[in-house]
């Protein structure tokens, strides 16, 4: 009886334990789950649910967007020139340095002249000795004379015409018997010899004038040479590169220097084909280089390239950039945007508006005294407003505070405005967060 007794008391104390647990469990679990739904708990609230959540509301708002094309390259020279030697010879003097501005025409190489000077020399004299023959002095007589007036032609002018008259007299005298055959065959020799020499003196002539030119172009291009002992810059800029010494022996086509042009520069870059309608020349674009953080530079579309990179599927654009100071240098790597162009009355919330969840974005709308979710598809952010591209027509009023508390026929009790999103309109130079790609 004692052990029975015990057994019956051990089966009530269970018993009692697992309907205390039980009831415990209860307790906890129904309270959890009128909090997980908010639209029933709304539904309920007339009869003892809870009460409406408290919210402040907002407008939606209207801003001008300035639209803008992110872009990044390098900065080069648009005229850039490796200055090379065009004679021989010895350097005497260097008259540049390493990062040097330069103007053009301004010397920068000289060289010995001693060799040029005396090739300078013997070409005059051979042009001289031309020019006598033809009867000019090259100063005050450049031109050579008519055919007939030259030395030489008069000379064998003259002998054929005495010939002729030698033999006329000689065939008249034969006729009359005065004179052998002899003598009538040696005048008609003398006659053929003599038109001989005039012809060989006409072709001399032509030959003079042909080597007169040949020897002018050879004084003028050892005049030329001589000049260019003196090398000078062909453009203007600074020197990126002195590649020869004083003392060197150079031959012609010797590299001595690279210059490059300095202001303006040329800011090289790649868009991508998608943005091909929205470049045009003379936008302005705004950049930054890792050597100046925090500072902006500007320049203006210059040249756009016609065709599309296979490779790449991008277009090549060049800006011009002004360098007056100097600061920026060829090889600069470059990121900045292009302003295409401002989009007037873009519909726009506050950040504090939109509830993001696994990436779907929606805004809260206040109908009557309940909020309706409504899903948007963003576009880009300026300070605390946010650009709504689909999803809102632009007379509604949202919620913009408790956004965790709310879902679709939740009952809100509305609160004041927070004052975000005061300065709406906003200036092509005004500074633009990405919150999804601009357009």
């Amino acid at each position: 009886m004692i052990s029975t007794q015990k057994t019956r008391g051990c089966e009530e104390h269970s018993t009692k334990t697992i309907l205390w647990i039980t009831l415990i469990f209860l307790a906890f679990a129904i309270p959890g789950c009128n909090k997980g739904n908010p639209a029933e708990a709304g539904k309920k609230q007339g009869s003892g649910g809870p009460p409406p959540v408290s919210i402040h509301t907002t407008p939606v708002m209207r801003i001008s967007i300035p639209r803008q094309v992110t872009l990044s390259g390098t900065l080069i020279s648009p005229d850039q020139a490796k200055v090379s030697s065009e004679v021989p010879g010895i350097i005497r003097k260097v008259a540049i340095e390493l990062g040097q501005e330069v103007t053009v025409g301004q010397p920068l190489v000289y060289l010995d002249p001693r060799e040029l000077e005396l090739a300078l020399n013997r070409a005059e004299s051979q042009l001289r000795q031309t020019e006598a023959q033809l009867g000019i002095d090259g100063v005050k007589v450049k031109e050579p004379l008519p055919v007939e007036q030259i030395a030489s032609v008069r000379t064998a002018t003259a002998n054929r015409n005495d010939a002729r008259t030698q033999l006329a007299r000689a065939n008249k005298m034969f006729s009359q018997g005065l004179v052998p055959v002899s003598e009538l065959d040696t005048a008609r020799t003398r006659m053929e010899v003599t038109e001989a020499a005039y012809q060989s003196a006409l072709e001399s002539v032509v030959t003079l004038k042909a080597t007169l030119q040949d020897r002018r172009a050879a004084f003028e291009l050892a005049r030329k040479k001589l000049s260019d002992v003196v090398i000078r810059a062909p453009v203007a800029g600074a020197v990126s590169e002195r590649l020869v010494q004083t003392g060197e022996f150079i031959s012609e086509r010797t590299p001595i220097c690279t210059i490059v042009q300095m202001n303006p520069l040329k800011l090289k870059t790649a868009i991508q084909e998608r943005h091909v309608s929205l470049i045009k020349p003379s936008q302005d674009i705004k950049f930054t280089v890792e050597s100046f953080p925090g500072e902006t530079f500007h320049g203006r579309v210059a040249f756009i390239s016609p065709a599309i990179e296979q490779v790449t599927r991008t277009f090549v654009v060049e800006a011009l950039v002004d360098n007056k100071d100097r600061r920026l240098k060829p090889g600069f790597f470059a990121k900045g945007t292009v302003f295409t162009r401002l989009d007037e009355n873009v519909l726009s919330v506050p950040e504090g508006a939109i509830s993001t969840l696994a990436g779907v974005s929606a805004v809260f709308v206040i109908e009557g005294n309940k909020v309706r979710q409504q899903s948007v598809s963003l576009g880009v952010q300026q300070g605390e407003l946010v650009e709504i591209v689909e999803g809102l027509k632009g007379d509604e009023t949202l919620a913009s505070s408790n956004l965790s508390q709310l879902a679709t026929d939740v009952v809100v009790r509305t609160g004041a405005a927070p004052a975000a999103g005061d300065n709406v309109e906003m200036k092509p130079g005004a500074r633009s967060e990405k919150r999804g790609e601009s357009k």
